[in-house]
């Protein structure tokens, strides 16, 4: 649906407004990849009876006006129409993302009405009549002034193509005027909100509150009224003034509210005067007393209709509001005596809300009028402050040097009126009163006593350390389902700024530990600095940067820095897929040699002997198996526990989301390239993991934020930011000062582990061709040796490949597979594109029946694929049609210009490193503007691993040995051949 902002919306109005319609099209002569093909309507909505009804999407045949060299002409396009209920999503979506390449104007066009429209109606500002044919409808009314305003500037900022559709009949070509298209995009918009009697002349009718059209012609004189009323004569409103108010001597106490009056003085009167207004001219006011005597040149200026239009506006008016009915009765409708209850009703919000419906203002005396203000301040009491300060770091200077979820903050309220702070007791002696009218410091003040007893009814109390967290990084706070605005103090404060920004420097950053072996980059550091700063405090954080950036050694600098003080110190359990398990030791081992690593995986799995800064590697199946036994020790928790690739996690219902979240742990990390693959409760489950409780239960997060959000409500998107981002760092290859180079290009080798179909088939290959090669010379032995050597890397693929399946099950078979999936998986969820390059043409033929299987859009070149069809290839590559290439390494490593690839990924090796560069440079090329990613993918203890290290560790062997690729390897005797193939048992 996301796919409609780049198509060109044109409003199809309708009689009801609420049957009108919104059509998406292709725009004219565009070629962007989203745009070649115009979406498929999406499913029908919640309640719609069938495909067949007007609520749901249709695909039709829309006639649109066009312009030609010789003036314009008619045309038929497809389309997609959607109801405007529908509609708005997408519409409000494009206004958001109008500044982003490929939204169409017209759509961000009508986002912008809708917008508009929807704020109206939030403020009650709707109006029921009857349609050109008689039907119920509702419209937004009554338009102020600036509304008016607004309505016109709209109408004239329309793009053409969003009424290039041809008006009905005979005579010469013509289209929609821009302003009664928005008026009634307007109205389409009122008659489409959830329907409920509102309208009092309405009831008892079914009018106005079904969705199917109604004819009620009874009502046609009284719509007519409220038309003439609204749209062609006066505004009113109700200004309230204040007699007989006693003067500040004769009331008693300084700070309190109670008065006395003097003995025959009576109490203040409130009395409302009845103002006219013109709609076209915000300038020209008038009292009700002064258009009716129409003795005076500004009375007159409001027509011969002033009358008539003013008693039907205060028809409406009074059935919004009782307390009006006597001046219909009048005589002349000049003012009103009102009572303290009266009073307060209008300072209270229903009243003024349905006035404000029936267009009408109420203006409250300047010197009078205040408003009741209600904040809550969060911080530590002084026992906290104290225990809070005990120990500093210096990461949180300032600042506890843990947080306890259990510690408890105070929640206190402060209370203003007029912007002038009051004291409880203050509060106490002003509900004392009972009146809307008291006296405060020496000053009337004319306050909602509901709001006053409101105030009082608001207790002080205790707040945990993470809700306080939520509250103060967000602002608000709901307490009893309203939202207040929320102020930190004390370390809270100093936390929240520091927060707020994860990557802000206040001083340079530490350097790395001195047991790395390795240079961090500047981001790297900064990343570095906000895991410490952030597990020190007891709080957990998530990783998110792309792929390719360096988690893995920045989490071993981590881990490493940690075990420098006591307080942090300790063993880091490591849970990621299996795949990932030899990639995660190769890294510790080289990065920081000496520090113990193991694999707790297998069937002689154990923790004995666990020592203090240990890695500890496991998988996600293990983990969730062995969830009770994972400890460090009887009594203890793990130092640290880290989720890698943690969207295995995302569905925090299943059973290895709850195994991880029973792991003890001092610290917890994630660590993920897409912390958000399909919707925000992934975000929430990863982040309730790393510091459970900071979001609140998931049902509750996503009411308050996620659901908002996912609707394209900016609010709500920016609310749930400022919550988040000091819990998650997430940098992009792109961002500036992230990778300066033009462009950077990295290498990884990514072991992975034979399954045990792979294994068997590899130790009798191996055994049986040694046994075939004994004795052997020549070209014979030349050859036994190349087969061998085939045989093996085509096990280490596949076994489907090795043993000539052209079908059969696929998953679950090869660990380079599975590695694949993984990093397919992670690579498109960010919509980058892939390159997959393997010596065998069979191999790729595999891997393209494997990823149809899944679903994965691809497409396969090889040495058999003719020129014009290559060529067509790597066209649609370019454009983005399908994100992965699969390539013949001969076919494809030269002579292709494939810079739309980020990734490229040698699922098996070439033994001569120069051809497996120039295949990378298919992407790594001029013209190329992202950073490339290169992954190998190396099956562990395997003639892949050996070659792997000697080309890694051994460059002068391997230009020694590897220079002339596998010929070289045909010379080794029996026992370096022997020596070089065998599969040699991964250390667990």
């Amino acid at each position: 649906m996301s796919q409609l902002t780049h198509c060109v919306a044109v409003f199809l109005p309708a009689d009801p407004p609420r049957r009108s319609r919104i059509a998406f099209r292709r725009p004219e002569g565009v070629s962007h990849p989203t745009d070649r093909a115009l979406p498929a309507p999406p499913g029908p909505q919640a309640g719609d009876a069938d495909s067949g009804d007007h609520r749901s999407a249709e695909t039709v045949e829309l006639t649109v006006v066009v312009p030609t060299e010789g003036g314009v002409e008619t045309r038929t396009v497809p389309a997609v129409t959607l109801p405007v209920a529908a509609a708005l999503p997408v519409l409000t979506r494009a206004y958001a993302a109008r500044t982003e390449e490929g939204t169409e104007p017209t759509t961000a066009f009508w986002g912008a009405t809708a917008l508009f429209a929807l704020r109206l109606a939030a403020q009650g500002r709707l109006l029921p009549g009857l349609s050109p044919a008689g039907y119920d409808a509702w419209r937004l009314g009554p338009l102020t002034s600036d509304d008016t305003t607004t309505v016109a500037e709209l109408a004239a900022a329309m793009p053409p193509d969003a009424h290039a559709v041809p008006l009905p009949g005979p005579g010469p070509l013509r289209m929609p005027a821009p302003g009664p298209s928005v008026r009634g995009f307007l109205d389409a918009v009122a008659d489409t909100l959830p329907r409920t009697p509102a309208a009092p002349l309405a009831v008892g009718t079914p009018a106005f509150t079904g969705d199917e059209p109604l004819a009620v012609p009874e009502l046609q004189e009284w719509a007519a009224d409220v038309a003439a009323g609204i749209d062609a004569g006066v505004r009113l409103s109700l200004r309230i003034e204040i007699d007989g108010l006693p003067p500040t001597d004769d009331v008693s106490g300084q700070g309190g509210s109670e008065h006395k009056t003097q003995e025959g003085r009576r109490d203040p009167a409130f009395r409302g005067v009845l103002q006219l207004h013109a709609p076209a001219d915000s300038t020209l006011i008038a009292d009700a007393a002064e258009v009716w005597a129409g003795t005076s040149p500004l009375a007159e200026r409001f027509g011969p209709r002033a009358r008539t239009d003013a008693l039907l506006a205060l028809r409406r008016a009074a059935a919004a509001w009782d307390a009006l009915t006597p001046l219909l009765s009048a005589a002349v409708p000049d003012a009103i005596d009102l009572a303290d209850e009266e009073i307060a009703e209008l300072l209270g919000t229903s009243v003024p809300r349905a006035l404000a419906a029936a267009g009408v203002q109420v203006h409250w005396p300047r010197e009078f009028a205040r408003s009741l203000t209600s904040r809550a301040v969060i911080g530590p009491g002084d026992e906290t402050e104290e225990t809070g300060a005990s120990r500093k770091s210096p990461f949180t200077a300032g600042l506890p040097s843990q947080l306890s979820p259990d510690a408890l903050l105070r929640f206190d309220w402060r209370f203003a009126i007029g912007g002038q702070e009051v004291t409880r007791a203050e509060l106490d002696q002003l509900a004392e009163a009972g009146r809307p009218l008291v006296r405060l410091r020496d000053q009337w003040v004319l306050v909602d006593p509901e709001e006053i007893q409101a105030a009082r009814q608001r207790e002080d109390h205790k707040v945990g350390t993470l809700e306080a967290l939520n509250a103060v990084l967000t602002g608000t706070a709901e307490q009893k389902g309203e939202r207040v605005e929320v102020e930190a103090t004390g370390w809270l404060e100093a936390l929240r700024e520091r927060l707020s920004d994860p990557e802000r420097r206040e001083e340079p950053p530490l350097p790395p530990p001195a047991e790395l072996q390795a240079t961090l980059r500047d981001y790297q550091l900064r990343g570095l600095d906000w895991l410490h700063r952030m597990t020190s405090l007891g709080l957990g954080g998530c990783l998110a940067d792309d792929m390719g950036l360096g988690k893995t050694i920045t989490l071993i600098a981590l881990h490493l820095r940690r075990q420098q003080t006591e307080e942090t110190a300790g063993p880091t359990l490591v849970v990621c897929p299996a795949s990932l398990m030899g990639n995660w030791q190769r890294e510790i081992e080289r990065f920081a040699p000496g520090t113990p690593v193991r694999r707790y995986h297998g069937p002689g799995r154990s923790l004995e002997q666990l020592r203090e800064g240990e890695f500890v590697l496991t998988t996600y199946g293990t983990m969730r198996l062995d969830a009770d036994r994972l400890l460090p020790g009887e009594g203890e928790v793990w130092g640290m526990v880290v989720a890698d690739e943690a969207q295995h996690v995302k569905n925090p219902f299943a059973a290895t989301a709850k195994a991880l979240r029973t792991l003890p742990a001092r610290a917890r990390v994630a660590l993920t390239g897409t912390p958000v693959e399909n919707n925000l409760s992934e975000l929430w489950a990863v982040l309730d993991w790393t510091t459970p409780g900071l979001l609140g239960r998931l049902g509750t997060f996503r009411r308050h934020y996620a659901d908002a959000a996912e609707g394209g409500d900016p609010v709500a998107a920016e609310r749930l930011a400022r919550l988040v981002r000091p819990f998650l760092l997430r940098r992009h290859k792109t961002d500036p000062g992230i990778a300066p180079e033009l462009p950077p290009k990295t290498e990884t080798d990514r072991a992975v582990s034979l399954t045990t179909e792979q294994a068997g088939l590899y130790e009798a290959v191996v055994r049986e061709s040694l046994a075939a090669l004994h004795g052997t010379d020549g070209f014979e032995r030349r050859g036994l040796v190349v087969k061998l050597l085939t045989a093996l890397k085509q096990i280490c693929n596949h076994p489907a490949q090795y043993l000539k399946e052209d079908s059969g099950r696929l998953p679950g078979r090869s660990g380079k597979l599975e590695l694949l999936d993984e990093l397919l998986d992670t690579l498109l969820a960010e919509e980058a594109s892939v390159l997959v390059f393997t010596q065998y043409v069979q191999m790729a033929h595999l891997l393209e029946r494997h990823l149809a299987a899944r679903g994965v859009a691809s497409q396969c070149l090889h040495g058999g694929t003719p020129v014009a069809r290559r060529e067509e290839m790597v066209r649609r590559f370019q454009e983005g049609a399908a994100p992965v290439f699969l390539l013949s390494l001969k076919a494809a490593g030269t002579g292709l210009n494939l810079t739309r690839a980020s990734h490229v990924i040698h699922y098996d090796r070439w033994w001569n490193p120069a051809v497996e560069a120039q295949a990378t440079d298919r992407a790594y090329r001029i013209g190329q503007t992202q950073p490339v990613q290169v992954h190998r993918l190396i099956t562990e203890g395997t003639i892949e691993d050996r070659i792997a290290d000697m080309l890694r560790r051994k460059q002068a062997l391997a230009d020694a040995v590897l220079g002339s690729g596998e010929t070289a390897l045909t010379e080794l005797t029996d026992a370096e051949l022997a020596e070089l193939v065998e599969l040699r048992k991964v250390e667990r």
